[in-house]
């Protein structure tokens, strides 16, 4: 894309996930041993579930049941198991096929390991199918220090996250939109940039952009075409 429409990118990280202290985790009166499967939706929560496991010295059993949101983040998992001799299930990047696999497995007792800024309707869906389970806040979503960065020589800011709309407000309390463009993945995102007072221009998923890649290039065509 860059190429293409002669475009400079820069990916810049708004947001720094950190992992909670096992005393941290104590204090949630949750304990991984009583859950009999795990629900995984990132590969952020693989990482953080298995480094609070080694500090608090527990052993993960052989057949507790892994269901993750995509084939990538099952994957993953062999960063940490024994892949082959494990039970996992995964989706196809698609929490609504993934809890269909779960209520194959109504009689497991499942542990819901997230960032303390996660997405409500998981929680939300996996309460109206009457599903047994525990949220557990594992890391957290921090703003990253921006002070180095000049946000004015960008004409276009595109966030994937609510977390980073937070970001921008927090680094730039004084950031004044003016004309640039500000693009958004999601509907939570989309909220989010509505609700800081600031006008969206580029939207996805959409009909036409199911990424925000897409989105982009159509934005540009269609602005070059009226050039």
């Amino acid at each position: 894309m860059a190429k293409k429409h002669n475009v400079t990118i820069d990916f810049i990280k708004f947001i720094q996930i950190e992992g909670i202290t096992a005393k941290e985790f104590r204090q949630s009166k949750v304990h991984i041993l009583d859950y009999s499967a795990v629900i995984f939706t990132s590969r952020n929560a693989v990482d953080h579930f298995f480094h609070l496991a080694k500090e608090l010295r527990i052993d993960i059993p052989d057949d507790m049941k892994y269901f993750c949101i995509s084939e990538a983040t099952a994957f993953y998992l062999q960063k940490y198991i024994q892949y082959r001799k494990r039970k996992i299930f995964y989706s196809k990047q698609n929490f609504v096929d993934l809890l269909e696999i779960i209520k194959k497995h109504k009689e497991e007792k499942y542990l819901l390991p997230c960032s303390d800024v996660h997405k409500q309707e998981i929680t939300k869906l996996l309460q109206e199918s009457n599903i047994q389970y525990t949220k557990a806040v594992i890391y957290k979503t921090l703003a990253s220090d921006l002070k180095d960065i000049n946000i004015d020589k960008y004409d276009l800011l595109v966030f994937f996250s609510p977390s980073g709309v937070k970001s921008l407000i927090k680094n730039f309390p004084d950031f004044k939109q003016g004309e640039r463009l500000i693009g958004a993945f999601g509907p939570t995102t989309t909220k989010a940039v509505r609700d800081a007072g600031l006008t969206l221009n580029i939207n996805a998923p959409t009909k036409t952009a199911p990424s925000m890649t897409m989105a982009i290039e159509e934005f540009l065509e269609k602005n070059n075409k009226k050039k």
